[in-house]
């Protein structure tokens, strides 16, 4: 009676970890649709999809349970945003400044146009860090904008200068990057929003 008991319970058992690994499966490709769906709201909720595959997969350094899914869609953007574009990635502190659309594009000019929509100013705590100016599609792609952290020059500039800036950003493709670099850039984040 004992090995009849043994053998249902382990049939059981294999059952059972074949239909979670169905689950997995499944709602693996579940992600994706959802995914792909949810696109169409932010640039970065099309690319949180990897996140359960990275929990096993974190490297040294790191907590085992530190994965992308603690952190908000908006600080996974800004790191890789930053990660693809920031001039220099050996940055202190990845400060965030958002500017609301109507805004100057140059505050020390009064010639100067507005942004015509919300964007995000990304820089290190240094000069030399740079930065990345940039507005968001929904879709997944940003517009960068052209803009320096500091401006110099001689103003007033005129306002063609300024809107040849809004008229010619460059639509860029956000990539998912590294989530272990990710999640080193999401703790460097200083927003004051």
């Amino acid at each position: 009676m004992l090995p009849v008991f043994l053998m249902i319970f382990v049939g059981c058992s294999n059952s059972k970890g074949e239909s979670v690994q169905i689950s997995n499966d499944s709602s693996s490709t579940n992600k994706e649709e959802v995914s792909s769906d949810t696109s169409k709201e932010s640039p970065i909720t099309n690319s949180n999809d990897t996140t359960s595959e990275n929990t096993s997969t974190n490297a040294g350094g790191q907590d085992d349970n530190e994965t992308l899914t603690q952190f908000s869609n908006e600080q996974i953007e800004y790191a890789r945003v930053w990660l693809q574009l920031g001039p220099n990635q050996e940055i202190a502190e990845l400060n965030v400044l958002h500017i609301p659309a109507g805004s100057p594009i140059n505050p020390e000019d009064e010639t100067s146009a507005n942004y015509p929509d919300n964007v995000i100013q990304l820089a290190g705590s240094r000069l030399v860090d740079g930065s990345v100016t940039y507005s968001g599609n929904g879709d997944g792609t940003i517009n960068v904008y052209n803009v320096p952290l500091r401006w110099d020059g001689s103003y007033p500039a005129g306002e063609d200068f300024y809107n040849n800036i809004t008229d010619n950003t460059k639509l860029v493709n956000v990539e998912k990057g590294d989530d272990e670099k990710i999640i080193e850039l999401i703790k460097l984040i200083n927003d004051p929003s």
